[in-house]
């Protein structure tokens, strides 16, 4: 209601009619679409290795290893793009970026089944592939933000955003498990797929690059956006002349860059191995295996929006300093993590593991209101860019982590799994420490944005 009454009342449109509502709804759609693509092989491989007393799998030779460099294969393409993307949300603008990185990757997801029936190590530079498309999504989120985003709705725009890779996990394990159960594994990537180049085109048509570009915005809006971040000509934008040197030498961005690196550990350890743990020690068929690894993610998915209202409401009554509200979101949640991972590492029943699991997941939503939206804090201008630089650090972990999960999991037993939980466990607690000492919420001295004349 207050925030209708405060729209209104500066002339703009009520909420349901703002267009940088749309832009987040359907951003949110998109982050949906990206992860139901990845979690497509996490849960499409279990399906396709993994034999019963009453059928074979299709490559029930694949062994622990092969399979960990099979789902770590992404990582290495899209490790590679992260800055291309910032750099290119930066100069050209995100929408475009994002769309069109999307649409590749939903095309080769669509020929996914083709190909690993020919070979499987053309399956491998595929999703190399894959990754490299999408690369320049995530990072070009900010850049979007940098210009539709005024900067007391950050949080709460950036996150529901953000949100639906979570909501697309929690679609994607259930949906994907109920695919390769009643129609086979290759449709596990044909109907994402599918779905996929559906928003592509969508988003592609109805959404602008900035407001100033948008024919839909009423003039309420589009004055009270420009009016709250200025004008946004990014064409002068030099980018020889960044600040490269202050960015890649400030602790606040390396904080950035730590908590996100922490923060994906456990994200992409459970995301790419919880389907084959609740099939393992666990002992749940496919379908019921894939609904049970989504309840942490639909924690996730409800907490995360909701975590971002509320910090834009702590900074509008300014009851805390921004650098307090981004450490005492994200530090508390890195310990909170820290402890629930340990206890479900140390479960002795399957009732005590998934509460644990969940309550770990489910809280690190309250970590991306702290490091996520900190570039916008610290150097809007540059925003993208710092996001590309943090996550490809927190890319590391999608490489590492199911190598070193088929490294360590060679007997499948509950042992070899806590082994896994508690490497978690301490990432989360480093994290937490060192984001504490050197994060901050104030513009950085360096981030005055430098144009061409």
């Amino acid at each position: 209601m207050d925030q209708t009454q405060t729209n209104l009342g500066n002339g703009q449109p009520p909420f349901w009619k703002q267009r940088r509502n749309l832009v987040a709804f359907l951003a949110f759609l998109g982050f949906v679409n990206v992860y139901t693509l990845r979690v497509n092989l996490s849960v499409g491989i279990v399906a396709m290795t993994s034999s019963s007393d009453t059928k074979s799998s299709e490559f029930d030779d694949w062994s622990p290893k092969l399979r960990g460099v099979i789902l770590s294969s992404f990582f290495y393409g899209y490790i590679c793009t992260q800055m291309i993307g910032g750099l290119l949300g930066v100069k050209f603008g995100g929408v475009k970026v994002i769309g069109f990185g999307i649409l590749s990757t939903a095309v080769l997801t669509i020929f996914t089944p083709m190909i690993v029936r020919y070979s499987v190590y053309l399956l491998i530079v595929f999703r190399v592939i894959e990754g490299f498309l999408e690369g320049v999504v995530y990072p070009s989120n900010l850049a979007v933000w940098s210009r539709w985003a005024p900067p007391a709705e950050y949080t709460r725009l950036t996150l529901f955003a953000f949100s639906g890779a979570y909501t697309g996990t929690v679609i994607g394990y259930p949906l994907c498990g109920w695919l390769a159960e009643n129609y086979g594994w290759p449709s596990t990537f044909y109907v994402p797929g599918l779905i996929a180049v559906i928003w592509c085109v969508v988003w592609l048509m109805c959404i602008s690059e900035s407001p100033v570009e948008d024919k839909h915005i009423s003039k309420e809006e589009l004055r009270y956006i420009i009016d709250s971040i200025g004008p946004t000509d990014d064409n002068k934008i030099n980018i020889s002349s960044y600040p490269w040197k202050d960015i890649f030498t400030s602790m606040p961005v390396w904080s950035i860059a730590c908590a996100h690196f922490c923060e994906n550990w456990g994200f992409y350890t459970l995301f790419t191995q919880l389907p084959t743990f609740m099939n393992d020690v666990m002992k749940f068929g496919i379908e019921k295996g894939s609904f049970l690894s989504a309840i942490p993610y639909l924690v996730m998915s409800i907490t995360c929006p909701l975590s971002g209202f509320f910090v834009d409401w702590l900074r509008k009554k300014k009851i805390f300093t921004t650098t307090q509200i981004r450490k005492l979101f994200n530090c508390s949640a890195f310990i909170s993590q820290t402890i629930f991972m340990y206890l479900a590492a140390n479960s002795t029943t399957k009732i005590g593991f998934l509460i644990n699991l969940t309550l770990a997941v489910g809280l690190g939503a309250f970590a991306w209101s702290g490091f996520s939206v900190n570039p916008l804090d610290i150097a809007p201008q540059y925003a993208s860019i710092l996001l590309a630089i943090s996550n490809t650090c927190a890319t590391i972990p999608g490489i590492v982590s199911p190598m070193l999960t088929g490294f360590i999991i060679k007997n499948k037993s509950a042992d070899e799994w806590q082994w896994l939980f508690l490497i978690t466990s301490g990432i989360y607690l480093f994290g937490a420490i060192f984001y504490a000492i050197f994060a901050s919420g104030e513009q950085q001295s360096w981030a005055t944005l430098k144009t061409e004349k």
